[in-house]
């Protein structure tokens, strides 16, 4: 067989594969194949999913899902114009449609053109209920050179925007802001650019466009300049007007307006091309002063994203009665999902998240049933249903939202790795007044600045950071340190707006193999402490110093059990502590297996140098008494229902959390205490921190910390208030906790 045989013949199968994609737009349909068009419609999470809709005889009707298969559901979104189907759904998930149920038993092979060419019982032929109506979801990216026909005339109006690209093309004062908000508004049919008349443009249509492309609002433009470089270009309309309600995630959820008579030169004679101008949220607005917001921190009182990887996305929480809550996801949708988005100052929902996706939450749910218009400016505004209960965190609502694009991606590489998610950490800068590739110093470098990179590039979450890359070899071009001292809290957007030297740079061990590196994952745990069993079992107990003694080989008494004799006791507050999962994957030690320490007193394992700190503060802050604990065993002591355990520490076993396990360490545990003999009688602040050290990536570390008040009489102790971190907000952790400015991880 030649060698250039097996080339061609894959070749030819992508032909075979590509040709029914683009048969209704280029290829002539055999005579007699019935006329219909198509749409996804009803409640959908993504714009690229829904009912599917048939338009037949001047009637719009639904699919039954009897014997329908993902090759008609392939035939469909090709004929939408997208590249694929990813899965289809019976029993109307995306609501029970009206009307005629058009096609039942639909049977396709997958090389059909048009759904109307696949066999079935024959047009308006069914036994089905609109219980049955079948949906789809097609692969976001559209099929290149598409090019939208309509098969009827008169009924064009019904129909959903079907184009392959949509763009804003700034004028040359707008191309070199990032992000760009304002130019004209371009759609590709055909394969080729187009612009759209805007005779019938409404304030509609801008809120849509804004929205995909990140930005909450829309705003006003100086229509003379543009009016001006219109007449001076050469204008290609599109064929179509646009009709959007507002709540549309995208362009391709709006209906196509009237069609427009394309005449030359004389086309939109009474209007120009379309124009949009947009209003960035406040993380994404430039400034001319200190450059881009230093961190994204949502500076919202009544909701939040908890949990989410990327910018924009994650757990939908909400402040009621001074306590954070989630949102179940009954009738969750994209309206709901894009009121979110736009409060938080991100564009309209690409995604409405149901069943905990972005990890659960803790505390109370509380909205359920939701139901918005689209137009409200905050979630709360939104009805939804108080007397609903008994909505577990399984169903925890989230969001994927739309956010500008700024480029961030174009400044930061991972080299060297064997797959895309991990490798050494390149930085574009400036040096020598030319661009160039350099590494970043690894000194200081951990899971926080880990984290920010991943983030940046769009890669998840951090899994491990690395001081040597070696066994990385990156381009040899970029082996010099251009970044050092680098600094993150972990909420920034780009390791550019992390604290670092700038042009001063130091760096004793210089870059090559030892530059930072980072691996990245699409998910991370997320470990939470159970306040109420930590208040609930809290407890002083006197205990002799005789048996204490392994205790004390530990460091798990205060500095004065060193010169206490035998005989005398040690007062311990003693307390149990339940320890949950509740990320996305499993939280394993970083330590390799082979490299625990055995710890002969206890005769067991340490997994982690330090998995927890308990403190004993006064009101002020200042330390009382302290006693951190090392991970002597990480397991799964309960699990939720339906969940396996996976790890036991018996027998030299596997450590580590599941998801939706939990690891309880009792109260009559060794060093499950705070020694405080040393202690005077007074109130308190109790705190323990879970994965001080941030050892382990996590997806959230503001609820790693909890806070107790504490009262001890000298005799008794008493605990109450106790809270995680971000748990209630500002105003009832200051009336809790008056000497303490915030009950948040400090990040180093």
């Amino acid at each position: 067989m030649p060698s250039w045989c097996p080339l061609l013949c894959r070749l030819a199968m992508l032909l075979c594969v590509w040709a029914p994609c683009q048969a209704q737009s280029d290829t002539e349909l055999p005579p007699g194949t019935p006329i219909i068009q198509l749409r996804l419609a009803g409640d959908k999470r993504k714009h690229y999913e829904g009912r599917v809709e048939v338009y037949y005889n001047g009637e719009w009707g639904t699919v039954c899902d009897d014997d329908f298969s993902i090759h008609a559901a392939n035939i469909l979104c090709r004929e939408l114009g997208y590249v694929e189907a990813v899965s289809w759904s019976p029993s109307s998930k995306y609501g029970k449609g009206e009307g005629r149920i058009w096609l039942d038993n639909v049977h396709c092979s997958g090389q059909e053109r048009t759904l109307a060419q696949c066999k079935s019982n024959g047009f308006g032929v069914s036994d089905c209920k609109h219980s049955e109506d079948v949906g789809v979801v097609c692969n976001q990216r559209r099929i290149p050179g598409f090019k939208f026909i309509s098969s009827f005339t008169n009924s064009v109006e019904s129909l959903n925007v079907q184009i392959e690209e949509v763009r804003i093309r700034a004028i040359y004062s707008q191309r070199k802001r990032v992000p760009i908000t304002e130019g004209y508004l371009e759609v590709k049919d055909g394969g080729k650019w187009r612009q759209i008349c805007d005779e019938e443009w409404t304030e509609m249509n801008n809120r849509v466009i804004c929205g995909m492309y990140g930005f909450p609002g829309e705003k006003g433009y100086n229509t003379k300049v543009y009016k001006l470089l219109a007449k001076r270009r050469k204008k290609n309309y599109w064929d179509f007007g646009v009709n959007c309600t507002g709540n549309e995630a995208s362009l391709h959820g709006c209906k196509l307006g009237h069609k427009v008579e394309l005449k030359g030169n004389t086309t939109c004679e009474k209007g120009m091309p379309v124009v949009v101008s947009c209003v960035p949220g406040r993380a994404f607005a430039p400034s001319y002063t200190q450059g881009f917001s230093k961190a994204y921190r949502v500076e919202q009182p009544l909701v939040r994203l908890r949990g989410g990887a990327n910018t924009g996305d994650g757990r939908v929480e909400v402040l009621k009665n001074g306590k954070w809550g989630t949102v179940c996801d009954d009738s969750w949708n994209l309206k709901a999902a894009s009121v979110v988005c736009r409060e938080l100052g991100f564009g309209s929902a690409k995604e409405a998240l149901a069943g905990g996706r972005l990890g659960q939450g803790m505390g109370p749910a509380h909205m359920n049933e939701v139901e918005c218009s689209g137009f409200e400016k905050s979630l709360t505004e939104c009805y939804f249903n108080r007397d609903a209960l008994g909505c577990s965190h399984e169903e925890d609502a989230a969001v994927r939202c739309n956010v500008p694009a700024m480029g961030f991606q174009n400044k930061l590489r991972l080299s060297g790795g064997r797959n895309p998610f991990e490798g050494r950490v390149e930085v574009l800068a400036e040096k020598n007044d030319s661009l160039v590739w350099g590494t970043v110093c690894s000194d200081s470098w951990g899971t926080m600045e880990a984290t920010v990179v991943c983030r940046q590039l769009g890669l998840g979450f951090a899994s491990n950071a690395f001081q040597e890359t070696w066994y990385w070899p990156g381009d040899v071009r970029a082996d010099d340190v251009v970044m050092s001292g680098v600094r993150c809290s972990g909420t920034e957007m780009t390791l550019a707006q992390c604290l670092h030297h700038g042009k001063h740079l130091h760096c004793p061990r210089g870059g090559g193999r030892f530059a930072a590196g980072v691996s990245c994952s699409e998910s991370a745990p997320d470990l939470v402490l159970n306040a109420q069993v930590v208040e609930h079992t809290t407890y002083l107990e006197d205990r002799p110093m005789y048996i204490l003694q392994c205790a004390n080989e530990e460091h798990c008494l205060s500095s004065s059990a060193a010169t206490a004799t035998p005989s005398s006791y040690r007062r311990l507050m003693r307390f149990s502590s339940q320890i949950h999962n509740n990320g996305q994957s499993d939280f394993r030690p970083r330590a390799a297996h082979n490299s625990w320490v055995w710890h002969d007193c206890h005769r067991h394992y340490h997994s982690m140098e330090v998995f927890t700190h308990y403190d004993l503060l006064s009101l002020n802050g200042t330390k009382v008494a302290e006693g951190h604990k090392a991970s002597f065993c990480l397991e799964d002591t309960q699990c939720e229902e339906g969940t396996e355990k996976r790890y036991e520490c018996a027998n030299f076993g596997q450590q580590g959390i599941t998801v939706g396990c939990w690891d309880t360490y009792r109260h009559d545990i060794d060093c499950q205490w705070i020694d405080v003999t040393d202690v005077v009688p007074g109130d308190y602040i109790f705190q323990v921190v879970i994965n001080p050290n941030y050892e382990v990536a996590e997806s959230d570390y503001t609820n790693n910390i909890m806070k107790c008040r504490c009262r001890y009489d000298g005799h008794r102790i008493w605990m109450y208030n106790c809270h995680i971190g971000g748990s209630v907000s500002s105003e009832s952790e200051e009336s809790s906790f008056p000497g303490l400015l915030n009950n948040q991880l400090g990040h180093r």
